[in-house]
């Protein structure tokens, strides 16, 4: 199987080694859009528009194909959030020839004049909007990759939500065709009617004066959040989220969820994160998911129920945290039984019952028990003294193979 990466520009703008492997195939796979770009006498194969959901699909189409030369066409570069690494995943590495086209991340910064080791790129094919929210830093650059004709209206309108309406779009329409078009615009004065929905967009971050800044590490500003008081404060969330230790590609379960902070900014860490926050409280899962949605992570899965009940379908945990309901019956059990070798756990309390039970699981399991003190300055008087915060018991461990803990 050969997976033929082509632009905007069509046969035209194809290497003659892709040309080639197109003549050569008994059948063509690809959307209606990139196999009406193929010439009929140039190209005579049976062409298969993809089934739709389109991944259940492949395992039954390369059966149904098996034994025939088979190309699949992909816009651009196949493994630049393309077909191909569907193909290779399903069929393996070895299965799949890719002939690679230059992908719109390499059009659009030729383009614009942009280093594409410092753009960063969101996708918006089959994703929503709010996931653009999480990249939005000033300064940045960052390039859309748009799912149609109404994408740099909706970009704009969110842009314009987050505080960043003084950002500059530039859309630019057909990448390498010869009817190729851009136009700019400023994100709050946006007004453009849709155009082509073969664009992509280009934003120049720029932050309202007045819009609150977030930063790329743990510990947002508490405003960050819609909540009702149940929300790990700013200085024991960063404390918490280092004890974490969230790597790319990460599972947490997050206990308690509340405000969903501790899920949110462990996804903030890596867009290849996941994360699970049980709440037991509807209201509050519904919190959690608007919070989610608005700093850049609605792909955080908020499961609505009492723990440990609700935690035997979650999948298999990289690192456990618990910011409520310790002592419920056999809630540390499970979330211990459930962490694999090298699993991480976090607990936090500010109450002495639950400070009394993760001081005997610190006994028999080890890993590091500290107290967490914060205090602000507030006036006093004519003066400023400070106000003691509720100081925070925190339990973390790593759980191993010949122990079950990893003292440190």
């Amino acid at each position: 199987m050969s997976v033929v990466g082509i632009g905007a520009d069509g046969w035209p703008g194809l290497p003659e080694t892709s040309r080639s492997v197109l003549r050569a195939a008994e059948a063509v796979v690809g959307g209606p859009r990139q196999l009406a770009l193929l010439p009929a006498g140039e190209c005579a194969a049976e062409r298969v528009p993809w089934p739709s959901p389109l991944r259940p699909a492949v395992p039954g189409l390369l059966a149904r194909y098996a034994g025939r030369r088979l190309a699949v066409l992909a816009s651009g570069d196949p493994m630049f959030y393309g077909i191909g690494r569907t193909l290779t995943e399903i069929a393996g590495p070895a299965a799949v020839e890719v002939l690679p086209h230059p992908s719109a991340l390499s059009y659009a910064c030729a383009r614009l004049g942009w280093p594409v080791e410092e753009t960063e790129v969101v996708t918006l094919v089959g994703r929503p909007a709010d996931r653009l929210a999480a990249a939005l830093h000033d300064g940045r650059r960052v390039l859309v990759l748009s799912a149609g004709a109404d994408t740099p209206a909706e970009v704009a309108e969110l842009l314009t939500e987050r505080g960043f309406g003084p950002s500059r779009l530039t859309v630019l329409e057909q990448l390498g065709a010869e009817n190729e078009t851009a136009y700019q615009g400023v994100a709050e004065d946006w007004s453009r009617a849709p155009g082509d929905p073969l664009n992509v967009i280009a934003v120049d971050c720029r932050r309202a004066p007045d819009a609150l800044r977030l930063g790329a590490v743990p510990g947002l500003p508490d405003a960050a959040y819609e909540n009702d008081g149940q929300l790990t404060k700013r200085h024991v969330r960063a404390a918490t989220l280092a004890a974490l230790a969230p790597a790319p590609g990460e599972l947490l379960w997050d206990i308690g969820g509340g405000s969903g902070s501790i899920g949110v900014e462990w996804l903030r860490t890596h867009p290849s994160c996941r994360a699970y926050a049980v709440e037991r409280d509807p209201g509050r899962a519904e919190r959690i998911g608007r919070n989610a949605a608005r700093l850049g992570v609605p792909h955080l899965t908020v499961v609505t129920g009492p723990a440990p009940d609700v935690l035997a379908e979650l999948p298999t945990p990289d690192a456990v945290f618990i910011g409520g309901g310790l002592t419920a019956p056999g809630l540390l059990d499970a979330c211990w039984d459930a962490l694999p070798a090298g699993g991480r756990l976090v607990a936090n309390t500010v109450t002495l019952e639950s400070e009394a039970l993760l001081a005997t699981w610190y006994r028999r399991h080890g890993g590091e028990l500290v107290k967490l003190a914060v205090a602000h300055a507030v006036p006093v008087g004519g003066f400023t003294g400070w106000r003691q915060a509720m100081p925070v018991t925190q339990w973390s461990v790593t759980k191993n193979d010949e122990t079950g803990a990893e003292r440190r």
